[in-house]
Order: C-alpha cells, then sequence, then structure tokens
C-alpha cells in the first residue's frame, strides 16, 4: 500500500470513529486518495458521500447538512483555487458555530514557489475564519505515521464540535500529497492501519459550565437570535417574560412568543418600559431589536456557552454561560405583551389580505411545511417575511452566521437530504440566481426531497425597505440597487431539468404547494419591487392607530 493510499484510509476511518456520517467531494486529482476512500466508504455503507462539480456549492451543501443533522461534515477539493472557493462557507460556518471540517489537498511543500501547477501557498488560508489549521505531514512509510493522524484527526474534530470549548466551528487539515495518488501493488504497511477498539484515538470529554441565576424584578424580554435553541424558551416562561425570536432560533415555540414583537417595538408604547434584555444565540434579523440592545437605560445579559458573545452596541452588562430563573414574574408584564401581539395579528392579516406580498408568501410556505416539515429561508427579505408569519412550530433553518444569500441552493439540498424527508426552501431571485449551480446534481447522486419557492422581485427588494430606498435617492436606486436582472427562470430550471411552476395568485400558490414533496422542483411567485416599502409602512401605521 502506498503512503498516500494508507493515510487516505486511516484519515476517513478517524473521521467516522467521530462521528462523521456524510461527507462532500468535489472532483481533483490531488485529493484522488481521500475521494477513494470517502467512495468505498459510502460503499460499505459507513457514511453518506455527496459529489458536486463545483466547491462553493460543496461547501454550502456540507452547510445544510450539518444544519439538518448536527454532526460535523467534511469537504474534500483538490488543490490551488478549489481551496479558495470554500471560503464563503467557511465563513458561514464560523460565525454560525458549525464544525465543518475542511480536507484540503495540496501539492508536497517542496513544489511550492517553483511555478508548479495548481500550487500555492495554502497554509491558513482561511485566516482566523478557523478555530485550527493543521498542515499535516506527507505522508511516508514509516512506523508511527497511524498514530500520528489518527490523534490529530480526533483533536481537529474535537475543535470543530467544540467538545472543550464550547465553541464549535470550522477546521482546516492541509493534506500534502505526492504520487502515486491511487492505489498501487506494494508492500503490506509497516504497521497496522486500525485504530483503536474503543472508538476514537483520543476521547475528549466536554468541560463543565455553571448556569448563573435570574430573578424577577426589572421588566424583561428576552431576544433569540439564531441557534438559540430551546434554553430561551424556557427561561422565558419560567419568567413569564415576553420572547421575541427570530425564526431561526430554534425557540420560535410556547406561550410566551410574540410573533409581531417587530413591529410592536417599532409601534407600541410598551417598548419603553422594558428595563431589562436576555439575549440568546446571534440576533441579526430586525432593526427594532438592535435599536433595542444599544439603548443606555437598560440592563442587557448575554447567555454565550462559549467564549464568544454578540454585542455589537457594546452594552452588554454581563455574560454568562446558561441562566437557571429563581422565580416567576408576579406582575402583568407577559400578559400586557400577549394582549398587544393578539390584537396586532389582525391587523396585519388585514394589510396583507389582498393578493401576494412577501410576508403572505411566507406565510403560506410556513402553513405548507408545518409542525412537522423542515423550512430552510434565505436572507434578505424571506426571513424578514417569515418573522412576520403567524408562529407555526417549524423546524426553520437559515444562514445567518453572517447573513449572506450565497449557496442557499446548495444548503437547502444538504439540509434535505440529512431530513431524509419533504423540506422547503423559501427563497429570493437573487440567491437564487447566485447558487444556481446548486441544482446540478449528478445521476450517481442521493436526491433531496425539496421545495424550492422563489419570491422573485426581479432585483434586491430589501433595499428598497432600508435608507436606500427612499424617494430621494432614486436616481440611482435601480442601476445600483435595485439590479434588475430579466432572468428567466423557467429556462434556468430547465437547463438543469428541474420541475417548475409560476404562479400569479394566492390560490395558484396554495395549489402549487399542495402535492406531496417528492425530488426537486421549484415554484416562482413573481412581485413588485414597488410594493415593499409602502407595505412596511402601512404594517407599523396599522399597530399604531390600535
Amino acid at each position: 500500500m502506498n503512503p498516500s493510499t494508507a493515510f487516505a484510509t486511516v484519515v476517513v476511518d478517524e473521521l467516522i470513529r467521530n462521528g462523521v456520517r456524510e461527507a462532500v467531494v468535489s472532483p481533483g486529482s490531488r485529493s484522488a486518495a481521500l475521494a477513494l476512500a470517502l467512495a468505498a466508504a459510502d460503499r460499505d455503507g459507513r457514511l453518506r458521500l455527496h459529489v458536486r462539480i463545483d466547491e462553493r456549492t460543496a461547501g454550502f451543501l456540507a452547510i445544510g447538512l450539518m444544519r439538518g443533522s448536527g454532526l460535523p461534515v467534511p469537504v474534500v477539493t483538490t488543490s490551488g483555487t478549489a481551496v479558495a472557493n470554500l471560503h464563503p462557507a467557511v465563513l458561514e460556518a464560523s460565525h454560525s458555530g458549525l464544525p465543518l471540517v475542511v480536507l484540503s489537498a495540496d501539492r508536497p511543500p517542496a513544489l511550492r514557489g517553483s511555478g508548479a501547477n495548481q500550487t500555492t501557498d495554502q497554509l491558513k488560508v482561511f485566516g482566523s475564519a478557523v478555530r485550527l489549521f493543521h498542515e499535516m505531514g506527507t505522508p511516508v512509510r514509516e512506523i508511527g505515521q497511524v498514530a500520528y493522524w489518527r490523534s490529530q484527526v480526533a483533536r481537529a474534530m474535537a475543535v470543530a464540535t467544540g467538545a472543550r470549548s464550547a465553541d464549535p466551528g470550522p477546521v482546516q487539515l492541509n493534506c500534502p500529497f505526492s504520487e502515486p495518488l491511487v492505489p498501487t501493488e506494494g508492500p503490506d504497511w509497516p504497521e497496522p492501519l486500525t485504530g483503536r477498539s474503543t472508538g476514537p484515538w483520543t476521547a475528549v470529554h466536554a468541560a463543565n459550565a455553571q448556569p448563573a441565576a435570574v430573578a424577577p424584578g426589572p421588566r424583561t424580554v428576552v431576544v433569540a437570535g439564531d441557534g438559540a435553541s430551546q434554553a430561551a424558551r424556557l427561561v422565558a416562561e419560567a419568567g413569564r417574560w415576553p420572547l421575541f425570536a427570530e425564526p431561526s432560533s430554534r425557540a420560535r415555540t410556547g406561550p410566551a412568543v410574540i410573533s409581531a414583537y417587530r413591529l410592536l417595538l417599532q409601534a407600541s408604547t410598551l417598548a419603553d418600559e422594558i428595563e431589562r434584555v436576555l439575549v440568546f444565540g446571534h440576533p441579526t434579523l430586525s432593526r427594532p431589536i438592535s435599536k433595542l440592545l444599544a439603548r443606555p437605560d437598560l440592563e442587557v445579559v448575554v447567555v454565550s456557552p462559549t467564549g464568544h458573545w454578540p454585542d455589537p452596541a457594546r452594552r452588554a452588562a454581563s455574560v454568562v454561560t446558561g441562566l437557571t430563573v429563581t422565580a416567576a414574574d408576579p406582575t402583568d408584564w407577559l400578559a400586557r405583551w400577549q394582549d398587544a401581539d393578539q390584537a396586532a395579528r389582525p391587523a396585519i392579516d388585514k394589510v396583507l389580505a389582498d393578493g401576494l406580498s412577501g410576508p403572505r408568501v411566507a406565510a403560506l410556505v410556513g402553513e405548507a411545511a408545518g409542525a412537522d416539515g423542515m423550512l430552510v429561508v434565505a436572507s434578505s427579505n424571506p426571513v424578514r417575511d417569515l418573522d412576520l408569519a403567524p408562529v407555526v412550530p417549524i423546524r426553520t433553518i437559515a444562514n445567518r452566521g453572517l447573513a449572506g444569500i450565497d449557496g442557499t441552493i446548495s444548503t437547502a439540498v444538504g439540509a434535505a437530504l440529512a431530513n431524509a424527508g419533504p423540506t422547503y426552501a423559501l427563497i429570493g431571485d437573487l440567491a437564487f440566481l447566485h447558487d444556481s449551480n446548486g441544482l446540478i446534481i449528478g445521476p450517481d447522486e442521493a436526491r433531496p426531497d425539496l421545495r424550492i419557492v422563489v419570491v422573485n422581485d426581479n432585483g434586491g427588494g430589501i433595499f428598497s425597505t432600508l435608507e436606500q430606498g427612499d424617494p430621494n435617492h432614486a436616481t440611482h436606486f435601480e442601476r445600483v440597487f435595485g439590479t434588475p436582472h430579466n432572468v428567466d427562470l423557467s429556462a434556468l430550471c430547465a437547463a438543469s431539468g428541474t420541475p417548475y411552476t409560476l404562479v400569479r395568485t394566492v390560490d395558484e400558490l396554495r395549489a402549487a404547494l399542495a402535492p406531496t414533496v417528492a425530488g426537486l422542483d421549484v415554484v416562482e411567485v413573481r412581485l413588485s419591487r414597488d410594493d415593499h416599502r409602502p407595505l412596511s409602512q402601512s404594517l407599523v401605521e396599522a399597530l399604531r392607530q390600535l
């Protein structure tokens, strides 16, 4: 067995021992040993392999698989620019705390700086975005290599999953290979390739952290940002405090949830009475929440189990690893918010009653996904539209680490494959175009049960609701921010053989969402960007009239 094959065999086995059940590969020559070892593991039923021709798509497919399964996912690339194409996904994983494991194949170090083909400096190419970087030595035939390979993979997996730090995130193992790159005949390896019978080479145990106590007193609200988890809901319910939960918080359930919090923060005087905010997860969605957290008169407590915590306004009074509630708030504070929320919903529904709009589409897609479904929602307008929808306990996935639109289709495909059931995706037209390569799935690859609903307003619709969309800036708005593209999405879907439906009315959308999700299909809903700003203003004004 040659060194490249021995290395790849051991690395893949150790990855599986450390919990890997899905892996992603993009084709390349220098990475051939790893690709073949993963394909063999897939054949033996030890993991499921996914192959994509575009490294950026591959990276975001891994993001989706991790969001769907909660497990670490390795992605393998060849050397050179292939590695750099993973950077957007690495950044998303870093800011979302996802255990992405980059196995970047490389030429031997001696070839760097020599002008050798596809050879560049891949050391720490992702900078501070990875939790760990390690360059594996070029595999050689000598005793001691197996222990090195296995221990380093175990260490990288522990860092990626946050086993000791409680700070999961991406890692990179740069893997130089010398020829031969594929299996060859030759002498046996000088030591056993098998690992320890007990499992991973190194078993890493979690460090303990003690929660802090929080008592009633100040008028408190709980903010649950992306990835907050059920901990936010439990604290809100135990303290009888209003819960402002983003769709991807995994906490948007229960009696404490205030579905119209974003509008109420702008339209209700209740917002002025808030005295303390308990922050879970990574709030990114709402400008009213950002303004709330920046108020100098509030006590802000951030709950973060890791060494990183969100505090962009620099107002956090304390950062704790967890919270226990000593007693419930005895006042009517929660009831007042609940009453305001109940009064707001009919007013919101009345504004949205006529025809299709972003929030109406989001509500209908959420209704179709249902409590048992999974919904992947894109950044920009779609996730904000879903935030205005009635609360449905949907399993919602969103790339809110950096809130980018890139890789959304690939993320949705990965999440659907991990979900192994019907999955919906709600995305905008620019996100759809940005990752249209995600529709390209080879004939030998597992195919998802995924329905993608594209809200097409022919450009950057979100900007019409922001400062740039003010009529005073109309001269350059269309070209610089609106960015109309006039792309025929039906033709784009036809090119990849993806079933496509265009809907124009609420009834047509309901009909398109009704069939069982089987395979991959696309539903396009066309809206006008001209309606976004007036609609946002109408919603706030409707609540001010209550």
